[in-house]
């Protein structure tokens, strides 16, 4: 499955912010250095969709905000339903 998400990096907390532009905003603590926010990015989403960070691939956007990601092994139904619990 593919996910459109919008970083808003260097935030106060780890977090969802919402959908914007049909695109997930997920707020991250780490800087966009080095792919540190790209790491970030995996590892929270990982955990909120209960997969682990390597089933988490950015497809298409590392060095910029807007992000495709491919979740491995769900489907959108289940991202949803996961998302939203």
């Amino acid at each position: 499955m593919i996910l459109k998400v919008r970083v808003q990096p260097r935030s106060a907390a780890d977090g969802f912010g919402g959908i914007r532009a049909g695109a997930l905003v997920v707020r991250l603590t780490a800087p966009p250095v080095e792919g540190r926010a790209n790491a970030a990015l995996a590892r929270f989403l990982g955990r909120a969709l209960g997969v682990p960070p390597s089933a988490v691939e950015v497809v298409r956007g590392e060095t910029g905000r807007d992000k495709l990601v491919r979740v491995a092994g769900l489907t959108s139904a289940a991202i949803t339903t996961r998302l939203v619990s």
